[in-house]
């Protein structure tokens, strides 16, 4: 490649790595620094470096609150991986049956997925609270078939509703990709083999599609682990998950060191989940 090349490169590439550099690069740093200062009274850091928040984040501890964010970080997570589960129960035969429809209808159909981006996020899940609010559309059905309401609002289960909901397409399209370029025929040929459908989805279909589970699976995990919004709304504050606890530390409580350490650890467990798709994606490709 010529200098000259390089440098035509590098001025079409520029605008967007400043953009990464200010937005992502620069508040990064920023957050790994502050985890390791001291609090000042009333807001804001001692320029004093020390391990005091991330001490407090793994020391155990007699205080409550310590205690009550560890539970809500492992909920994060378990919730996370619960959500990834249930979209992925839902989305494989979906993106299955999707894939196997011709041309016009697919294209429906993905139509159909996409629709909720097309809707402000915070507008559809004040929506999903309408629904499954105590004189919401879903209670008011239920009585107009003389049936017992349900208490869903500010629940744990509204909260799943709403992530699963929110989650669902980034586990759909990944998978409609997977399968859409899966050669069919290799199907045909282990049930001529004497293969049932149990052992032809298990050795064929199953690794086949592995890059579109994973990928929607990092794509539907990693947002969800950090989610604020839809616990805030459908939980009305009772149901708190990390990005509640961050929201806290930052705001209310004025903690900026500890919530930058809960962000720091938060972005490592992130990066090793992202690192072994990368290295799950190159074992496939080799």
């Amino acid at each position: 490649m010529t200098t000259r090349r390089k440098a035509y490169l590098a001025i079409l590439l520029s605008p967007g790595a400043l953009w990464l550099f200010v937005f992502f690069v620069l508040p990064t740093l920023l957050i790994l620094i502050y985890s390791f200062l001291e609090r000042r009274d009333g807001g804001g850091v001692i320029w004093n470096f020390g391990m005091a928040a991330y001490l407090k984040l793994f020391s155990p501890t007699n205080d409550s609150y310590i205690n009550d964010f560890l539970i809500i970080f492992l909920r994060s997570f378990w919730w996370a991986f619960l959500t990834t589960v249930i979209c992925l129960l839902i989305s494989y035969p979906l993106a299955f049956y999707i894939a196997r429809q011709p041309p016009s209808t697919r294209s429906f159909l993905l139509f159909l997925v996409m629709i909720p981006f097309w809707t402000n996020f915070l507008v559809r899940i004040y929506a999903w609270k309408f629904i499954l609010n105590n004189n919401g559309l879903l209670n008011s059905i239920l009585s107009a078939f003389n049936l017992p309401r349900l208490a869903l609002i500010n629940t744990p289960i509204a909260v799943l509703i709403g992530l699963v909901y929110v989650s669902l397409p980034f586990m759909v399209l990944p998978l409609y990709a997977s399968i859409g370029k899966l050669d069919f025929s290799l199907i045909e040929a282990g049930l001529d083999l004497g293969a049932n459908y149990f052992q032809v989805f298990r050795r064929i279909f199953f690794p086949l599609t592995m890059p579109g589970i994973i990928a929607g699976s990092v794509l539907v995990f990693i947002p969800v682990a950090g989610q604020y919004v839809v616990p805030t709304i459908l939980g009305g504050g009772k149901v708190a998950m990390l990005g509640n606890i961050l929201a806290q530390q930052f705001g209310p409580d004025l903690n900026w060191p500890f919530g930058s350490a809960i962000s720091v650890v938060f972005m490592i467990l992130l990066m090793m989940g992202i690192l072994f798709y990368f290295r799950i994606e190159q074992e496939e490709a080799i």
